[in-house]
């Protein structure tokens, strides 16, 4: 039997009613128990790629033959399938989303019906199913350049009030579908004035929309306002941004091709932004290294990274699973920089070579203030439940993590402090609470059927 002292480090209680889920504050091993005060192990929930504590060592000994600082990981303890969060249990969890392109997320039907309307020619096909595939496989070509080859047939379509309110309305009833409760979409105004829209015009309408798709959805959508990196008019987009604030908008971006386009040649815009104490959020650390990073933060002011996820290059693991934290890495945790990572895009990119290899799980271990993103739905074919399934099965995410990720999303967020505060106290963590339970149940009850 193992002692109450030994016992006692094992953090917090998951599920009293029908057995007790511990946590351990020091290798985050979680563990279902039957009987709390002997810590009769019932079998492991989770366990992350981390090394084993000798409580936990103790605790799993009678399951596997470990000793303390072991590596112990779900492929090793066997739980990868029949724990993975379900897909419609995804789908129901109340989910924050930070990074959404507008262009990069439109329903194919759509895209076919505006582009008949605007008599643009230039698509492959007028099946929706066969278009989707064609839009996912251009992007998948491990290059960010050729990843956004594929925006000029969606931006060819959205030239006109009623396409814009049409496409924004559609995004976020397909965001509340998803179970999304807050969201910031983002879009460049100066793709859409190419038949004669003004910059406003473009903003009006894409508000517009939002308001009327997220209408009685029990979802929120903000506008961040996005120049192009590679153009010369992110002051006048600046200006555009503020001047909407009080009507929709949440925040400034840039985006486009990172390369040879480094955050500091909008300082001036930037500037502004800060001036009018408003909302930065930048593309950084996606294609580019660590220096994109650095000038995001320190030249420009960015209070969230766009994908970010090149601030790994500063991080060293041993093999021994120690790490080591630059001085970049440092103040990005230090400061609690929120990280806009979107896992199914940096692999489309070359950002990573696959979601395996992504250094989100690394990061969410290290408390990195993780977010998780679809960034491009249409490109990539993906939802943000889709991305969280693809965390829990590979990485073993529950429902912890999730509510974790969420929380760390909306704390982030550019809308209100109470907006946020309602959200989190009124939707998010009750709605977490709900699903942990109904799960904790099902669980205890399967024997039962059985």
């Amino acid at each position: 039997m193992i002692e109450n002292d030994e016992v006692r480090p094992l953090g917090r209680l998951l599920y009293q009613s029908w057995g007790t889920g511990i946590t351990c504050t020091e290798c985050y091993a979680i563990v279902l128990c039957v009987d709390y005060t002997a810590a009769t192990v019932s079998r492991v929930r989770q366990a992350r790629t981390s090394c084993i504590c000798t409580i936990c060592c103790r605790l799993l000994g009678a399951y596997l033959p470990l000793r303390p600082g072991a590596c112990v990981t779900s492929a090793a303890l066997d739980i990868s399938c029949d724990l993975m969060i379900e897909l419609d249990v995804i789908r129901q969890a109340p989910k924050v989303l930070l990074h959404d392109h507008l262009d990069g997320g439109l329903r194919p039907g759509t895209v076919i019906e505006l582009a008949r309307d605007a008599g643009y020619d230039g698509l492959p096909t007028t099946d929706p199913a066969e278009l989707a595939d064609f839009f996912t496989a251009g992007a998948d070509r491990k290059s960010l350049e050729l990843y956004l080859e594929g925006f000029e047939k969606t931006v060819a379509v959205l030239q006109t009030r009623e396409a814009l309110t049409r496409v924004a309305a559609e995004c976020a009833e397909d965001l509340a579908a998803d179970g999304v409760v807050y969201a910031e979409v983002r879009y460049a105004p100066e793709l859409s004035t190419r038949k004669g829209l003004s910059l406003d015009e473009v903003v009006e309408s894409i508000v517009a929309g939002f308001d009327a798709g997220s209408s009685g959805r029990g979802i929120i959508v903000g506008f961040i306002v996005t120049a192009m990196r590679t153009a010369a008019r992110s002051l006048e987009i600046a200006e555009l941004a503020v001047r909407h604030r009080e009507h929709g908008v949440v925040g400034f971006d840039i985006a486009g091709a990172e390369a040879g386009y480094p955050p500091s040649r909008h300082l001036d815009a930037f500037q502004f932004i800060a001036r009018a104490n408003f909302h930065i959020t930048i593309h950084a650390g996606e294609s580019f290294g660590l220096p994109s990073i650095w000038e995001a933060l320190q030249w420009c002011g960015a209070e969230r990274l766009g994908h970010g996820v090149r601030i790994v290059d500063d991080i060293e693991v041993a093999p021994d699973g120690e790490t080591r934290l630059g001085t970049l890495a440092s103040y990005v945790r230090d400061r609690r920089v929120p990280l806009e990572m979107c896992p199914t895009s940096n692999v489309h990119t070359g950002a990573v070579p696959s979601i395996e290899e992504h250094p989100i799980d690394l990061l969410r271990r290290l408390r990195f203030r993780v977010t998780v993103n679809t960034d491009n739905r249409l490109m990539s074919g993906v939802t943000l439940s889709d991305e969280f399934a693809a965390l829990s099965r590979i990485f073993g995410f529950g429902l912890d993590e999730m509510q974790w990720l969420t929380l760390n999303a909306i704390k982030s967020g550019f809308n209100a402090f109470d907006e946020r505060l309602r959200l989190i106290n009124g939707v998010i963590k009750p709605g977490y609470a709900k699903l942990v339970a109904e799960s904790a149940y099902a669980e205890a009850a399967a024997p039962l059927r059985s």
